[in-house]
C-alpha cells in the first residue's frame, strides 16, 4: 500500500495527525525530511513533528530568555539561538546533538527524535507557552 504512493500515503498519515491533534486543539503534522521515512512507520509519532497551537501569534506570553534558558536546563543542549525574529516576530531556535526544536510563541517544531528530556522540555512550553490557547 505504501510503496505504491508515498504522496497518498503522506496525505492520509497527516489526516490522521490532523485529527488526533484536532481533539486538543492543536495542528499536528507529521513531517517527513527524507522522502523514505514515510516507509518507517515504527518512527511515526516519535520524531520530526510540528504542534501549530496559535499560528497567528507573534511574541511569546513570558520572556524569551525563559524559553531559552528551559531548554538549555532540560536539554543536551549544544547550542540556544534567536530565529525567525523580524517583523515583530520571535522564536528560538534549539540545536541539540540529536537535531533541532523551533520553538515559536505559536507553535513547536520538534526535528529530533522525541526522547525524555525533550518531552518535558515540550510538556513545559505547553504549560508556559501554549496553555492559554489550549484552554480558550
Amino acid at each position: 500500500m505504501l510503496t505504491r504512493s508515498p504522496s497518498l500515503a503522506y496525505t492520509k498519515i497527516n489526516e490522521l495527525a490532523h485529527f488526533t491533534g484536532s481533539r486538543y486543539q492543536i495542528d499536528l503534522r507529521l513531517q517527513f525530511p527524507q522522502h523514505q521515512k514515510i516507509f518507517d512507520t515504527e518512527s511515526y509519532g516519535t520524531e520530526n513533528l510540528g504542534l501549530i497551537i496559535n499560528k497567528f501569534r507573534k511574541t511569546f506570553p513570558i520572556p524569551r530568555e525563559q524559553v531559552k534558558l528551559q531548554a538549555i536546563h532540560v536539554l543536551d543542549t549544544v547550542r540556544v539561538e534567536d530565529a525567525y525574529m523580524y517583523e515583530g516576530k520571535e522564536g528560538v531556535r534549539v540545536i541539540t546533538k540529536n537535531g533541532r526544536l523551533e520553538v515559536l510563541p505559536g507553535s513547536v517544531h520538534l526535528w529530533c527524535r522525541i526522547d525524555q528530556p525533550v518531552k518535558c522540555y515540550v510538556d513545559w512550553l505547553m504549560e508556559m507557552v501554549y496553555c492559554q490557547d489550549l484552554k480558550s
